[in-house]
């Protein structure tokens, strides 16, 4: 810990950060190809399961190995504790979330390092105080912190929509491992 104390620096950033233009974020192209490996944030299997990615994204899944957080797996388990069981929709948001976790390869299911979780706290609290985080923001940012350290520790690219975090990760430790997207929009009924 003691290095990544000198390494990393917190006490001495003080600079606001602010989120750049999505003109500067690589984002998913088509055709999709083969490539560097994959890290899905929670936000990817929601869209997925919600109909929202762009075709883009579901190409680039049959081009490049994914794999899989238990950071997101404890996110989206949280989900089995939190929606109301007495809600006409619970129980089948709960099925569709139980076989995606059921779908993930276990071979293709890691966590974090403890040096990336320990990092994880110290990027996650600089991006809240340098961005002006508001309080509810910051659990999240703490996962999203651990995502991309877990990321960049075996050469993957986070896939994600969530700009915001993500972007300040990027500016904070820049490395070229984040591929964003733009949720797909629904068609409308006829």
């Amino acid at each position: 810990m003691a290095r990544a104390l000198r390494r990393i620096k917190p006490q001495r950033a003080a600079n606001a950060i602010q989120r750049r233009p999505v003109s500067k974020f690589p984002v998913v192209r088509t055709p999709a190809s083969a490539g560097t490996e994959l890290l899905l944030d929670t936000c990817v299997y929601i869209d997925v399961l919600q109909g929202h990615t762009p075709a883009s994204v579901d190409d680039l899944f049959e081009a490049r190995i994914v794999n899989h957080s238990t950071v997101c797996l404890a996110e989206l388990t949280h989900l089995f504790g939190r929606l109301d069981p007495a809600h006409p929709g619970t129980k089948g948001v709960l099925h569709e979330v139980r076989r995606t976790i059921e779908d993930m390869p276990g071979h293709r299911l890691s966590s974090p390092s403890m040096t990336a979780m320990g990092e994880a706290g110290m990027r996650a609290g600089l991006v809240a105080r340098l961005s002006g985080a508001d309080r509810g923001a910051r659990p999240r940012l703490l996962n999203d912190a651990s995502l991309y350290l877990q990321a960049l520790e075996n050469g993957w690219i986070i896939l994600t929509r969530n700009v915001r975090q993500f972007d300040y990760f990027d500016q904070l430790l820049p490395a070229d491992r984040v591929l964003f997207y733009e949720q797909a929009q629904p068609a409308p009924a006829a």
